[in-house]
């Protein structure tokens, strides 16, 4: 089949490499003249495990192409994904902004029968503004789709060429049988297709990050109060997950949820309830929540240093928001070095893949170590704020000797707090006791 992807973030970039390897013949759009000159020339503009092969391997077999020219792309493709940004406004809404322009032009460009696909997160009624907006500009035959994507960053590969569930909202028998033309080779092991009305598919995708998001924030309230009458929340989060209505995903506690989707994507639902004259109260908790647990182990890093880290060294380990990528928005990471560089410390950094971003948003503030055990070189403190695996089987000894202080600040609970008193160093962790050499 022969398709167009409008937008080459995450989304775009992943759903066109996937597609084409099915042996469909893709065309990627962007306006980014320098992106998409490096994409013909097969770099990858963004770090995600496996896409690298993928894309080298189509962009070979001419499966996989990318222009500047948006006729390009709607001459070619006969079903169109739009994988636009949907950025957060200031009052919490999803900007439409780009999409909206986007079919505009499509309206005005289109000269035979297209299926428009809503790939962004996009608010309910979405699909409706997008068939109008095209409608004022053309009588050409077209139908429009939401489809949205359930992809994890650093899993996005696997997440589309193996997905749990495909969902596409649609009133349209022909546009409907063509999307599930095209995903039948996604879903040979028995997948469903699950196919709805535009609005429930554009609901469906809010409703799952957001319920997700409040899943880690109740642990991370669970594991607060776990610090306050003893408990031990590793232990409670077995117990937890070993009931088949709650599950073992996503009941790690820690310092709180970042990313692109789940913050922009509860407040945008936040946001679209109270246009609808109803009020997320649990959503509106999650929120505020989520902002708190960033700064959870601030108060402790303080009292460690008796209020006075100014020009003490603290080495972060992990500065993006999740491992297996390189994406900063919303990390809790910022939020602490942050804080940290107001209260006087010096800061000394390392993270597999998210230094460049980091370094774009924070310049000279920071020190940029090379590995992981450089950064710690003199360090009076270590705070660890991405399990990437790279840090969870440190040499412990080494890490005394290179450190001024065996102390260990651990967002996200990777040692277990028996074997860090061992090796002599003291522990903080989130919803569990402190070790204490």
């Amino acid at each position: 089949m022969k398709i167009a992807v409008i937008g080459t973030g995450y989304v775009g970039l992943v759903t066109g490499t996937c597609l084409a390897e099915t042996g469909n013949e893709v065309v990627c759009v962007d306006i980014d003249e320098a992106k998409v000159e490096k994409m013909r020339n097969g770099e990858v503009p963004i770090y995600e495990p496996h896409l690298d092969v993928l894309f080298e391997r189509n962009i070979k077999a001419g499966r996989l192409q990318f222009t500047t020219s948006l006729d390009e792309g709607l001459e070619h493709g006969e079903i169109i994904f739009l994988a636009l940004p949907t950025p957060e406004d200031e009052d919490g809404s999803a900007d439409l902004s780009y999409v909206l322009n986007v079919s505009e032009e499509i309206g005005k460009k289109i000269r035979s029968y297209k299926v428009i696909v809503d790939k962004s997160t996009v608010p309910v009624g979405t699909a409706d503004k997008v068939r109008e907006v095209i409608s004022a500009q053309t009588d050409t035959d077209f139908d429009v789709v939401s489809n949205p994507e359930f992809l994890r960053e650093g899993f996005a590969v696997d997440d589309f060429l193996k997905p749990e569930r495909i969902v596409i909202g649609s009133s349209s028998e022909r546009a409907t049988r063509l999307m599930e033309k095209l995903y039948k080779p996604f879903v040979r092991s028995g997948n469903p297709i699950i196919t709805m009305d535009e609005k429930s598919a554009e609901l469906t995708k809010y409703a799952a990050n957001s319920f997700l998001a409040t899943k880690i924030t109740f642990m991370n309230e669970i594991a607060n109060y776990c610090e306050k009458v003893g408990a031990d929340v590793d232990k409670v989060r077995v117990g937890m997950g070993t009931d088949s209505r709650i599950g073992k995903r996503f009941l790690f506690p820690g310092i709180g949820y970042g990313g692109s989707c789940f913050p922009k994507d509860v407040k945008a639902l936040i946001h679209a309830g109270n246009q609808a004259e109803y009020d997320f109260r649990i959503l509106d908790a999650v929120v505020h929540i989520n902002q708190l647990q960033k700064k959870i182990l601030i108060p402790r890093i303080r009292a460690h240093f008796d209020n006075n880290l100014k020009g003490k060294n603290i080495a972060i380990w992990g500065l993006a928001f999740k491992p297996e990528t390189d994406d900063i928005r919303e990390a809790p990471s910022i939020t602490i070095m942050n804080e940290l560089l107001e209260l006087g410390a010096k800061l000394t950094v390392f993270d597999p893949e998210a230094m460049p971003n980091i370094r774009r948003k924070f310049g000279d503030r920071l020190t940029y170590a090379n590995g992981m055990y450089e950064a710690i070189e003199k360090a009076d403190a270590l705070v660890i704020c991405t399990e990437w695996s790279i840090f969870r089987s440190p040499s412990f000894p080494k890490m005394k000797s290179l450190m001024n202080s065996p102390m260990i600040f651990d967002g996200r609970n990777i040692y277990a707090v028996e074997d860090t008193a061992n090796e002599g160093f003291k522990y903080v962790s989130i919803g569990r006791p402190e070790s204490k050499f």
